[in-house]
C-alpha cells in the first residue's frame, strides 16, 4: 500500500465517479481503477460498490476513508515539518553566552529569533568561554557567544560584533570633564578589575595596552561580575575599562568616556566543526547566526549614529 493508493481512493470517494477522480489525480481512468483494485486486494475487503450511475462506498470503505484522510494529512504535516526543520524553523537550540552579553546584544538577538522562529525552543546558558568550549565539544550547547580567541581547533567561529574598550569613571571625577581620554591619563588611577583567571584574554589585552603607555594598572579591588565592578566605580573605588556596549547600563554614578587607541574586542559565535567536510551547518544554528548578525549590525549602526 502506497500513499498514491490512498490519494486515488479519497479522490474516488469524493468524486463518486472514476472519470472525474482520474482527472483529479492526473492519471488515466484504467490506472485509477487498477489502483483501487490493488488497494482492495491489499485490505482484503471491498471498499467501493461500482454501479452504472455512480460509485458508492461500502461500510468498510467509509471507515477506510476516515483513516485514509488522516494518514494523508499526517504525511503532509510530516513533510512540512521536515521542510521547516531543514529551514531551521522547528526544533531546539541551546545557546551559551558570556555574562557580559546579557547586558548588550543577547536580549535583542533572542527576542528577534523567537519572533521569527516561534517553533524553535531556545535554552540559554550563562558560561565562561572555557565552559562554552567544553559544552560545545560535549554536545550540551549548539552555539556559543563569546569573545575571541577561540582556542579549540575543532570549533568554528563567525565574527558578529567588534567593540572598543572605554573608560568607566565615577561621576565628578576630574577626567570625566574630558570628552575623550588617552590611556596614559589613567596611569595614576586605582583600577577595579576581573581576576585574571576569570578573563585571562581580556586581562592580558588591557595589561599590554597599559604597558605600551608606560604603566601597570594599580588594581585595588577585584570582582567577577560587570554590575559589581561598575558599582565599585560609582562608589569611587577605582576606574574600569569595559567594552563599549556596557554604556547602555547607565548606572547612576558612572560616566563613560572613549579612549584613544582603545583595543577592539571581537564577539563571535562558535559551534562544533563537523567531522565531514560535506556536512552542512545545522539549519537552526544557521538561522540563529543570521539573526545575530542582523541584530548586532543594527546596534553597531545605531551606535555609530
Amino acid at each position: 500500500m502506497e500513499l498514491r493508493h490512498l490519494r486515488h481512493f479519497v479522490a474516488l470517494a469524493e468524486e463518486e465517479n472514476f472519470g472525474r477522480a482520474a482527472e483529479r489525480v492526473f492519471v488515466v481512468q484504467q490506472a485509477l481503477s487498477n489502483s483501487i483494485k490493488n488497494l482492495e486486494d491489499e485490505v482484503g475487503v471491498p471498499l467501493v460498490l461500482r454501479t452504472t450511475r455512480r460509485v458508492q462506498l461500502t461500510p468498510a470503505g467509509r471507515e477506510f476513508l476516515e483513516g485514509a484522510r488522516l494518514t494523508l494529512a499526517q504525511a503532509t504535516q510530516t513533510v512540512e515539518r521536515t521542510r521547516r526543520a531543514a529551514r531551521g524553523e522547528v526544533g531546539r537550540l541551546t545557546v551559551g553566552f558570556v555574562s557580559g552579553l546579557a547586558f548588550g546584544g543577547l536580549p535583542e538577538i533572542v527576542r528577534k529569533f523567537r519572533e521569527l522562529y516561534p517553533n524553535v525552543s531556545v535554552d540559554l546558558r550563562e558560561l565562561t568561554a572555557q565552559e562554552q568550549e567544553a559544552a560545545l565539544r560535549g554536545g550540551q550547547v549548539d552555539v556559543g557567544l563569546m569573545l575571541l580567541p577561540v582556542r579549540d581547533p575543532n570549533l568554528d567561529s563567525r565574527a558578529l560584533w567588534r567593540q572598543p574598550l572605554v573608560a568607566a569613571l565615577p561621576v565628578g571625577h576630574a577626567l570625566a570633564r574630558k570628552r575623550k581620554l588617552k590611556i596614559s591619563d589613567l596611569a595614576n588611577e586605582p583600577f577595579v578589575f576581573f581576576p585574571r583567571q576569570l578573563r585571562a584574554t581580556y586581562f592580558d589585552q588591557v595589561m599590554r595596552w597599559c604597558a605600551g603607555a608606560g604603566f601597570t594598572p594599580n588594581v585595588t579591588q577585584e570582582a567577577i561580575e560587570i554590575p559589581t565592578l561598575l558599582s565599585l566605580v560609582a562608589a569611587g573605588v577605582g576606574v574600569f575599562l569595559p567594552i563599549a556596549f556596557f554604556e547602555r547600563l547607565a548606572l547612576p554614578g558612572v560616566v563613560y568616556r572613549p579612549v584613544d587607541g582603545a583595543p577592539v574586542v571581537e564577539i563571535v559565535a562558535v559551534w562544533q566543526r563537523s567531522n565531514s567536510t560535506r556536512s552542512l551547518l545545522d539549519p537552526i544554528v544557521q538561522a540563529f547566526l543570521g539573526v545575530a548578525q542582523a541584530e548586532l549590525g543594527e546596534q553597531v549602526a545605531a551606535h555609530d549614529r
